[in-house]
């Protein structure tokens, strides 16, 4: 019952908060670039050195809006320059694993994400960057990993046997955010709650022993949806190593707003 109720109040609060979200919409903003690589590595969705390989390092600070307090870590978004002499029509998709606090963008790229906008021209991208803040246009699309069809759950390596748990979601697919997670052992129906620590972290200081399966309640259609992974983490499982959850989240979130981009620009 415990577990039941939890899934209500989620439920509820996902579908107050897609309704309102406009992700999939067209926005027009303004973009900017790290100078410094070295600053992806210590964004705030906590992704750390693994940041710079999604994507092909093709990666961006959010503003708040996207950000969502952590549910927009991980979230991809087509990015492209409005400029026709210097950007191509289909731009580059990124991904985000960051916040930008930053009023004057929306996004603020990785400098390889920034170049990725402009013509294959000789000295394009070069003078793309010169600019250093450009004028866009953005919509999310669905994340696609390519040869990686699974979610992934991580294991933080601050989680320490039997009290404390923290992961990590990787490698999630579709165009949803995650924004509740309940955790039980193997064959039991005994749920309990995590709780998002901070950035794609999500922590629980109540943790089952055994085997252990997961719930993510996903922004799913127009009033979420839940997605059951069965057995994702052994009874031995240890902290800095990865598991495939088994599942994959492939829907595409509705929103009620207009007008909306359903379309990858080509």
């Amino acid at each position: 019952m415990e577990g039941y109720l939890l899934f209500i109040v989620a439920v509820v609060f996902l579908f107050s908060s897609s309704v309102n979200a406009c992700d999939r919409c067209l926005h027009r903003s303004k973009a900017a670039y790290f100078s410094s690589a070295s600053a992806l590595s210590s964004g705030a969705c906590a992704y750390g050195s693994m940041a710079t390989g999604f994507f092909a390092g093709h990666i961006a600070a959010a503003m708040p809006s996207i950000y969502k307090d952590g549910a927009g870590c991980g979230a991809c978004f087509q990015v492209r320059c409005n400029d026709p002499t210097l950007c191509t029509t289909k731009g580059t998709t990124v991904m985000v694993t960051d916040l930008n606090t930053s009023n004057h963008t929306d996004l603020v790229l990785s400098s390889r994400a920034f170049r990725a906008m402009a013509k294959p021209l000789a000295g394009a991208d070069r003078a793309l960057l010169r600019q250093g803040l450009v004028d866009i246009q953005y919509h999310r699309v669905p994340c696609d990993y390519g040869n990686r069809k699974m979610m992934n759950v991580r294991v933080e390596e601050s989680s320490k046997k039997p009290n404390y748990l923290a992961i990590k979601l990787l490698y999630q697919g579709g165009q949803t955010e995650v924004v509740a997670i309940d955790i039980a052992q193997v064959g039991s129906s005994r749920w309990s709650y995590m709780t998002r620590s901070h950035g794609a972290v999500w922590v629980t200081d109540k943790v089952p022993t055994g085997a252990l399966q997961f719930r993510f309640v996903v922004t799913a259609g127009y009033d979420g949806k839940v997605v059951w992974s069965q057995r994702v983490l052994p009874a031995n499982w240890e902290a800095g190593r990865t598991y495939d959850a088994a599942v994959q989240i492939t829907d595409i979130a509705q929103e009620g707003c207009d007008p909306c981009d359903d379309h990858i620009w080509n």
